[in-house]
């Protein structure tokens, strides 16, 4: 660099105050720091594409490691295990491939060459010099870590005016640092479980694990050991043939590489959105995704390939395949079976026939938004096309005992009809009474006992 190095410390304070606006005239007054060398210290800086939080997260060694300080000319055996160090980079995230197995291939190129203990420490410190703040090796289609930022962005009614907050989630395969990112409006089960199947689609594969963090939509009770999951993002993940991994609480090493996504994006995405205005999610997302490709075909510090030259060459033939369809997210709700052998699905205020022989027994109804399926211990035993409509009865005649098919003389439909005749208040007031009340038969009494009032009050008065 210079022909004296500067303290590595003054580096930090340069391109911070660099940073600022602060000219290098000032910067080289207030450090004691000649501007040549203030202007080779942040060539060097940008060349290596480092944001401000990541200069800060170094450590001097790092620096050091990174500005070529107290190094000695290599020698010649060195010079030519170098050249190997980044198709050595590519071929780790391969499956099944160890340094110890890459030594040996380059040794028997190489039989004078440097020993394995000389190769390991070698090749560690190539990796700090290239990716100073942490480097990664996990395994090609092994592991999707997944995490939400911090911030938020922003989407603006044109209408109104109303000022939307849209958090965005982060989805980074562990061997290529491949990544997708997307807003939504919250982070709740049905949009959590959209982004992430939006990502695999965008990967074209499936990887073996979710490396998700202990955030409600994901994981019903955390546990150092075995966390509780979500029963409807289990079932995502078992339709799609891959394993959830949360990570354990208060330990962030567990999700570095996507914390360490995040700090990029905010300079690489966030800093370029900050003076456009969006109108619908829709536009934001499409920005996004514009930054995206850039940031994923933007060439590693110190390497001659990207994200996506590792995802294309090594990673996307690791990934399992994706299933002909996208999952449908299904509703979990526990129920009864009635007397009159129907069970009540309480998202639509809809009842289906269950078998009747399954009466007054406990049932775990799944409903999706084309079918409702009935389990009873664990059995499947009824399944409906699903019907929204409100206080309607969905039937199968062999549901129903062979003496008789059934014909309810109470019916939610009979006592809106009779309320109806009284007035819209007194059917409001009805519908209200058959929507609280958890069994049929306690409801439909209580409507006989309202309605039958208008025999003391008369109608207008009950009205």
């Amino acid at each position: 660099m210079s022909n004296k190095p500067i303290e590595m410390r003054k580096i930090k304070r340069i391109y911070k105050l660099d940073i600022a606006g602060v000219s290098h005239r000032k910067i080289s007054i207030q450090l004691g720091v000649s501007r040549p060398t203030i202007k080779k210290y942040l060539e060097q800086i940008k060349k290596y594409e480092l944001t401000l939080e990541e200069v800060e997260l170094m450590s001097i060694e790092e620096l050091s490691q990174l500005f070529g300080q107290a190094k000695k000319e290599d020698s010649r055996k060195l010079k030519v295990l170098k050249k190997y160090f980044p198709h050595f980079d590519k071929e780790l995230k391969k499956t099944g491939v160890t340094r110890k197995l890459l030594w040996e291939e380059y040794i028997s190129k190489h039989p004078d060459g440097l020993k394995l203990s000389q190769f390991s420490y070698w090749y560690n410190q190539w990796c700090l010099a290239v990716s100073p703040v942490m480097h990664f090796n996990h395994k090609a289609g092994d592991k999707l870590f997944i995490d939400y930022t911090g911030k938020k962005l922003q989407v603006i009614d044109p209408s109104t005016g109303e000022v939307k907050q849209a958090v965005v989630i982060l989805c980074v395969l562990g061997s290529s640092q491949m990544t997708y990112v997307e807003a939504t409006y919250t982070q709740r089960k049905e949009d959590f479980i959209k982004s992430i199947e939006n990502a695999l689609w965008f990967f074209k594969g499936v990887p073996r694990a979710l490396v998700t963090d202990n955030l409600k939509a994901a994981v019903k009770k955390s546990s150092k050991y075995e966390p509780v999951l979500n029963e409807t993002f289990s079932d995502f993940a078992d339709y799609y043939q891959t394993t959830v991994l949360p990570t354990r609480a208060y330990k962030p090493r567990d999700k570095a590489i996507v914390e360490n996504a995040v700090k990029i994006i905010y300079t690489r995405v966030f800093a370029k959105l900050r003076t456009q205005t969006f109108h619908t999610l829709k536009s934001l997302n499409k920005a996004i995704l514009e930054h995206l490709e850039k940031h994923n075909n933007m060439s590693f510090r110190g390497r001659s390939y990207s994200r996506k030259d590792i995802y294309e060459q090594t990673e996307l033939e690791s990934l399992n395949s994706l299933p002909l369809e996208r999952y449908e997210i299904k509703h979990i709700q526990m129920g009864t079976v009635h007397k009159n052998s129907y069970i009540y699905l309480k998202r639509d205020k809809h009842y289906y026939s269950v078998p009747y022989r399954y009466i007054s027994q406990k049932a775990r109804i799944i409903s999706s938004s084309t079918v409702v399926q009935i389990y009873i211990k664990q059995e499947y035993v009824a399944s409906h096309i699903r019907n929204e409509q409100a206080y309607g009865y969905s039937t199968k005649s062999d549901h129903m005992p062979s003496q008789h098919q059934f014909v309810s003389e109470w019916s939610s439909k009979k006592f809106i009809e009779w309320a109806v005749s009284i007035g819209p208040f007194c059917k409001e007031y009805i519908e209200k009474v058959l929507d609280n009340k958890q069994h049929p038969e306690q409801s439909y009494k209580s409507c006989a006992g309202i309605l039958h009032m208008t025999k003391k009050v008369g109608k207008d008065r009950l009205e």
